[in-house]
């Protein structure tokens, strides 16, 4: 009778002990995560806004979207365990393996971008001045969901018969107050083209391609855009590309800002000239340059 007495005594206090234990667990593992945030903090380079390595399919549960499948080559990888593949086969447009994806990221004026490609031997182009496409930047200015080829902005950089290409188009504009800043409609669609000079995708190995966009500044005042733009593209480190006397945006858009990416590589319809593949890998996007310790290409 004492003993079950005495039992019942305790139990606030085994009670309380058990509660104890995994307050404090619960406090230990909210500092060890914070640390383990920390310390990626830490290694983090200053002005990046997010990376990917393509080490799985597990995209979609990294804040990517609107994609269907994502095919992951765990045996051709710059780094890390895997790269993205995107297989095109005869007469297609679009990959059959990899539909590419979206992924937002925090506004603002500058983005910067690196990532490294590598195209499968004898890769070849459209024979036109277009094509294929690869990677976009869209803005605040259109929705999550819209499609880049008809945007109050949309940016590009992408190989086009050998050479780094960078530009921007903005079709969308037509209609607006101030009218188009990436030139006049063509058969339909307008762009601004920033080349390099020389051929530089004619192997099969890994090269490191970065890019950079600027928005203009605006002189409200007056009602006139700022030809202070910048367009800047490198390979394998070298800068290729450099303009610092460009205009992206017109004072229909003061707020205007880059936040979204698209990898969605594509060839327009008869433009494919075989089946081929290209891989991409250790994607990163910031809003200054991110100086890669490894600026050169690995065969």
């Amino acid at each position: 009778m004492l003993k079950s007495k005495g039992n019942e005594a305790m139990r606030p206090i085994q009670q309380m002990a058990v509660a104890g234990k995994w307050t404090w667990w619960f406090v230990g593992l909210v500092f060890l995560l914070q640390a383990q945030a920390s310390a990626e903090d830490k290694y983090k380079p200053a002005g990046q806004l997010f990376r990917e390595g393509f080490d799985d399919s597990q995209l979609l549960k990294r804040e990517w979207y609107d994609g269907e499948k994502f095919a992951i080559d765990n045996q051709n990888a710059k780094d890390g365990g895997g790269s993205l593949s995107f297989h095109f086969p005869a007469k297609a447009t679009t990959a059959d393996n990899t539909r590419g994806a979206r992924r937002l990221f925090g506004p603002s004026e500058t983005i910067y971008l690196k990532f490294y490609i590598r195209l499968s031997k004898g890769f070849g182009w459209s024979g036109r001045n277009y094509h294929p496409h690869l990677i976009q930047f869209m803005t605040t200015e259109n929705g999550v969901w819209h499609g880049p080829a008809a945007s109050h902005l949309t940016v590009y950089v992408e190989p086009v018969n050998g050479k780094l290409r960078l530009a921007a188009q903005d079709i969308q504009n037509k209609d607006q107050p101030h009218g188009l800043t990436q030139g006049e409609l063509k058969g339909g669609y307008n762009a601004e083209l920033y080349n390099s000079q020389e051929v530089l995708f004619n192997d099969d190995r890994w090269h490191l391609v970065e890019a950079m966009f600027q928005l203009n500044s605006l002189d409200l005042k007056n009602d006139k855009p700022k030809a202070d733009g910048i367009v800047r593209g490198w390979f394998d480190g070298k800068q290729v590309i450099e303009r610092t006397d460009v205009v992206l945006r017109s004072t229909d858009f003061p707020k205007m800002k880059f936040n979204q990416l698209l990898v969605l590589p594509y060839f327009g319809p008869g433009l494919l000239p075989h089946k081929q593949t290209l891989w991409l890998d250790e994607l990163a996007v910031g809003t200054k340059r991110l100086v890669d310790e490894e600026a050169t290409a690995k065969p």
